[in-house]
């Protein structure tokens, strides 16, 4: 069976408090196996039967919606697919700064790039590659910018989750080793 990392979105944020044993008896009530969760910001690892992606993700936003209540987006990626995210370096290292990957159903296009780019600041940066947008801050921290969600998702032209690439290198170096 396939097995996907779901990076949920509006997990644990926003007054929306999951327990990750629920989360994972949500997932097993869909009959996905070998289901484990990945921190407490909304990463479900899981084998399927099914192997269209794009169905798996309405199937699974559908039925987090009917439990918890509210619209839970949802991010498939392979391992092979997380490792690739994690690998990737857009930007250079440096202490203190930080470095968030955005991960989305579609890869954005030349438009969306074009909206990025005009965002873009001495302590904000961005980069696209595959289905992943790659911020840079200065600093470390999304909190501090002046870019908000709403103008992120805007511009990207779709919305999607984040993840600190640190996290992202750490599932990817757990879960693509067992692939």
């Amino acid at each position: 069976m396939p097995r996907y990392i779901a990076l949920l979105r509006a997990i644990n944020v926003g007054g929306h408090t999951v327990k990750m044993d629920k989360l994972r008896k949500l997932f097993e009530e869909m009959d996905f196996a070998n289901v484990e969760t990945f921190i407490a910001s909304g990463n479900v690892i899981f084998e399927a039967k099914e192997k269209d992606a794009a169905k798996l993700e309405k199937n699974i936003e559908a039925h987090l919606e009917k439990a918890l209540g509210y619209a839970v987006g949802t991010y498939l990626r392979t391992p092979d697919e997380l490792k690739a995210a994690a690998d990737h370096e857009p930007f250079p290292r440096a202490d203190g700064d930080g470095t968030y990957v955005i991960f989305v159903r579609d890869e954005p296009g030349a438009d969306a790039k074009k909206r990025l780019a005009a965002l873009e600041s001495d302590d904000d940066r961005f980069a696209v590659h595959a289905r992943e947008v790659y911020w840079w801050r200065r600093n470390g921290r999304m909190s501090d910018s002046l870019i908000t969600g709403p103008q992120l998702a805007k511009a990207i032209g779709q919305p999607g989750t984040n993840r600190n690439l640190t996290t992202v290198r750490k599932m990817a170096a757990k879960y693509a080793a067992k692939e």
